[in-house]
């Protein structure tokens, strides 16, 4: 343990060689939610076996019992063996990828965006106060008050837009100071022409995307529908990498076994829903109650909350890496005020669902860079949205559906870059008929009872 226990904040008990720690409060810390944490953020590390509770609710008898409804977090030290770890780092390491799909958790913006440029807050809020034409009550100029708000400060937002700047150079000649004259455009213009110009200047040199910082992570396992994609699926690595991808199946089994061992009842419910599901879209089959794995290579999380888990189940974080030497990154809750240090080989559950929680910095050993690192971390998880899936072979036929449509050019809906998705298409005859040819008639009464018609008797049949 790094630092400090303060016996006022936290009471501390060892059993079975397991630190038992009930924090006596809870810290609202809604404000740190996309920011980086800090050593300012956490009073001590765990580095072994602990065992962390939330403050427990007292029961009806008055007394306030420790179970698995506050339990925060179970820390175990040297969980898997060197083979196991392996069959992870191999198996998995290709999921991650460059993406701009991690919103709050990437972080706060920096100054550029793979070589885009931000609009920043500052910018923002200038051309929206002259949009709405604000005005001061007493009598200051709110451009200038905006500009004196922002003089050391851009703004943290985590997603945003950003200025798209071969327009730029086109019209002004250069990138840098571009906005200033436009500033001083506004300046002296009529208030109605202002606001006109600034949503040409808007339209045109703004781009409609929006966008997050770039980290390197991605998924395996699999995935839920989603309103472009409808049906499940494995996910795009998993597809492609399948035999790569079963290297890591000893690794989840073994997880999955500890977290039997170590919570039996939240294990016990996520089983039970992970029993609803075709074993097919569980990542190790029948002996997981796990449908994905978020992988993420070197990634300083900022702080956040994760979503689309099971409420009731539990998260399982492990870490592997090729290279075991590294400083940082320990795991923070700072509503809690403690970290982890989660070493290459431990296994942490935790309530990541419901606890913010984020990363401090990663520094390399001596004479290596972030770069030349691969400190990989796997956030097992049962999807919750899974359970609106049918069998495989029916989220097969929903995909083929789907791409029969979308090559399909004489379909009365085809238009170039369509996906073949349209409202209302799961309750139609075109997708009942579909499913009854391409499935059986069985799939359609057991999936779509509301569809099924009885053939009607024939004569012959009638007099039988």
């Amino acid at each position: 343990m790094k630092g400090t226990i303060d016996q006022k904040k936290y009471s501390v008990q060892v059993e079975n060689n397991v630190g038992i720690i009930t924090s006596k409060n809870h810290y609202n810390c809604e404000h740190k939610l996309g920011t980086y944490m800090e050593e300012s953020d956490y009073d001590f590390v765990v580095e072994e076996n602990v065992d962390f509770y939330a403050p427990p609710k007292p029961t009806v008898d008055g007394e306030s019992k420790n179970s698995e409804e506050n339990i925060i977090f179970k820390f175990r030290k040297g969980v898997f063996s060197e083979e196991e770890q392996n069959g992870a780092y191999e198996g998995l390491l290709g999921a991650a990828v460059q993406t701009q799909n991690r919103g709050m958790a990437a972080g706060p913006k920096g100054e550029k965006l793979a070589g885009r440029d931000w609009v920043s807050d500052r910018q923002n809020e200038i051309m929206d106060c002259y949009l709405k034409g604000t005005n001061n009550l007493f009598g200051n100029d709110p451009i200038q008050e905006i500009i004196e708000k922002y003089k050391n400060l851009e703004g943290s937002a985590n997603r945003g837009i950003v200025w798209l700047r071969n327009k730029v150079t086109e019209d002004f000649g250069e990138y840098d100071g571009f906005f200033n004259k436009l500033m001083e455009e506004w300046k002296d213009m009529d208030p109605e022409e202002r606001k006109e110009h600034i949503k040409q200047v808007k339209s045109k040199y703004i781009s409609d995307t929006t966008y997050a910082n770039s980290v390197l992570s991605g998924i395996a396992g699999f995935f839920d529908r989603y309103p472009r994609i409808p049906y499940g699926r494995a996910t795009s690595y998993t597809e492609k990498n399948f035999e790569t991808y079963e290297k890591c199946y000893p690794f989840m089994r073994k997880l999955s076994e500890k977290f039997k061992e170590l919570l039996p009842i939240r294990y016990s419910f996520q089983n039970e829903q992970a029993n609803a599901l075709d074993s097919r879209f569980r990542v190790a089959g029948t002996d997981t109650p796990f449908t994905t794995i978020t992988v993420n290579k070197n990634f300083r999380t900022a702080a956040h909350r994760d979503a689309g888990d099971l409420k009731k189940g539990f998260s399982n974080l492990t870490v592997v890496a090729k290279d075991k030497h590294w400083e940082g990154g320990y795991l923070v809750l700072p509503e809690y005020r403690v970290a982890i240090n989660i070493r290459p080989g431990d296994l942490l559950l935790i309530n990541n669902h419901d606890g913010i929680h984020g990363n401090t910095e990663l520094f390399p050993p001596d004479g290596k860079t972030l770069e030349d690192m691969e400190r990989i971390s796997l956030v097992c998880y049962f999807r919750e949205k899974m359970l609106e899936l049918k069998s495989w072979e029916y989220e097969k036929l929903r995909y083929d559906f789907v791409e029969s449509r979308r090559l399909n050019k004489e379909h009365k809906l085809w238009k170039p870059l369509w996906n073949g998705v349209s409202p209302g298409m799961w309750s139609e005859e075109e997708w009942y008929n579909y499913l009854k040819n391409n499935g059986s008639v069985d799939m359609l009464k057991k999936y779509h009872s509301e569809a099924y018609k009885e053939e009607p008797a024939s004569l012959e049949d009638l007099f039988l």
